[in-house]
């Protein structure tokens, strides 16, 4: 029910900085993004990287230097010399990557090298016509919005490139290799050899992204068979955007049941969220695989901790929690309050409805390359398919099927029908009674143990955001529906 495409800045600016014709500077939670040619300039681009070096310098370490790595997309390695040249024209030492790099292992460099940040060219997983700037704290995670907001105050009004010129004591750049640790540290995470000793065969998608040579090089080494599709270098992403979703899977779906493999693994432009395809090709949304992941971490290896998700992810997360004795936190829809959680309490595993999902132990951070690996490892332990394991839950806890649309709509409409949701007038919606309101983040009209539909407003465009989960597919369509049709009353 995804459209192609989400729009970029969903998390929301903070305060515009405007450059000399009159285009915005818009902060969300882990940074900036623009369209390229548009806000996307190597002046905006410097701007960004002088803020967060300046604010690095305010913390009173900036020996400590900034990690710089960079995306697939166009002008992105153009755009992180940039940056590293300003960070350093400010007086903080840069780790430049030496290629493209997955945005985790840009993380762990942060964490592995003890340094104050990181700043990653991506525009994640938006159309090709975006880039942006993400910056990653020095626990390698998503920086907090009180960091973001301090950032935000060190941006300069103009273009600072003049400062290089002016600058006597410009710090070093250094070119390093940020992938080839990252890997290391994943051997150390997930068993390769148990993967090759199953003869299981596997399809690598990394949507002509960061991944791109990552599990294939770890493949290689442990002698797993697989192929891999849009593995080459084309930033126009062509007949994609590179998010594991549908319908971007269509071409994973294909070559999965053509090459008799036993599941198919996709990740975003910068390598953080995780789709996959089951051995008849059916699409593995990331509700499935977050649940397969906690029962793997939980029920196989017997590991505890504390489980967050945010508010629009699968009530299967409940059940499992419940059924382990984990604590279960549910927090507003957004990465960084499931980040927030693991730098204070001992949590098992994190996720959100989009594809990112993070396992304690790691890092505070998405990790779509890493839990391709964990998946992988659960069908050699496990000899069963994706498939196989999803049916075992839903004998266990009832099928959940869930949708989503992102209907646009005037953003003062889109909160109006929110407000009415939750009055609590309604008492019904798509054949199911209504039995509670819950207000977290939008409105989740709550309709049975595994039913929901949730209301929630875009706070910078014109858009209602509709989520549901329903027992079957066709009920979850009702819902959707009735939601749509809820909506488009209020516009009169």
């Amino acid at each position: 029910m995804q459209p192609p495409g989400r729009s970029a800045g969903k998390e929301g600016p903070r305060r515009k900085t405007l450059d000399h014709s009159g285009n915005a500077i818009k902060f969300g939670t882990d940074g900036w993004r623009g369209i390229i040619g548009d806000t996307f300039t190597f002046e905006n681009v410097r701007r960004v990287a002088a803020a967060i070096a300046r604010y690095v310098r305010s913390e009173g370490q900036p020996e400590r230097g900034l990690v710089v790595g960079y995306d697939m997309r166009f002008l992105s390695p153009e755009a992180a010399q940039e940056a590293a040249r300003q960070a350093a024209a400010e007086g903080v030492p840069v780790f430049l990557a030496l290629g493209p790099t997955p945005t985790p292992a840009t993380s762990y460099a942060v964490v592995a090298r003890r340094a104050a940040g990181a700043m990653m060219v991506t525009a994640s997983h938006n159309p090709s016509i975006w880039n942006g700037i993400k910056f990653k704290a020095p626990y390698g995670g998503s920086a907090s919005p009180a960091i973001m907001k301090r950032i935000e105050s060190y941006l300069p009004d103009s273009d600072p490139g003049d400062i290089r010129a002016k600058s006597q004591t410009a710090a070093q750049i250094e070119r390093v290799d940020l992938v080839t640790p990252y890997l290391e540290r994943l051997k150390e995470l997930v068993p390769l050899e148990r993967i090759r000793s199953s003869g299981r065969r596997f399809v690598i998608d990394p949507m002509f992204g960061a991944a791109r040579g990552c599990l294939t090089r770890l493949f290689d080494e442990a002698g797993i068979p697989y192929s891999e599709i849009h593995g080459e270098h084309n930033p126009l992403f062509p007949g994609i955007n590179p998010e594991p979703i549908e319908p971007h899977m269509a071409a994973l779906r294909q070559a999965v049941v053509a090459h008799k493999a036993d599941a198919g693994f996709a990740t975003d432009g910068d390598a953080d969220r995780i789709g996959a395809v089951d051995a008849r090709g059916n699409y593995v949304d990331s509700h499935k695989i977050f649940s397969i992941l906690l029962r793997h971490l939980a029920g196989d290896l017997h590991r505890q901790g504390e489980v967050v998700k945010t508010f629009s992810t699968t009530q299967m997360i409940d059940k499992l929690a419940a059924k382990y004795g984990l604590p279960l936190h549910v927090t507003p829809i957004g990465f960084k309050y499931i980040c927030e959680l693991m730098l204070t309490r001992k949590i098992l595993i994190g996720g959100e409805e989009s594809g990112g999902i993070a396992v304690g132990g790691h890092l505070p951070e998405r990790d779509g390359i890493l839990n391709a690996l964990y998946l992988a490892d659960i069908i050699a332990t496990r000899g069963k398919e994706l498939g196989e394991l999803i049916r075992e839950l839903e004998e266990e806890f009832g099928p959940h099927h869930y949708g989503r649309v992102d209907m646009e709509i005037d953003m003062a409409v889109a909160h109006r029908v929110v407000q009415k949701v939750g009055e609590g007038k309604l008492k019904e919606v798509g054949g199911f009674k209504i039995l509670s309101l819950n207000d977290l983040d939008g409105v989740k009209m709550i309709l049975g143990d595994s039913a929901w539909l949730l209301f929630r407003a875009s706070g910078t465009e014109n858009l209602l955001r509709l989520y549901a989960e329903a027992p079957s597919g066709q009920e979850v369509k009702a819902l959707l529906h009735a939601a749509v049709d809820f909506a488009r009353r209020q516009e009169a």
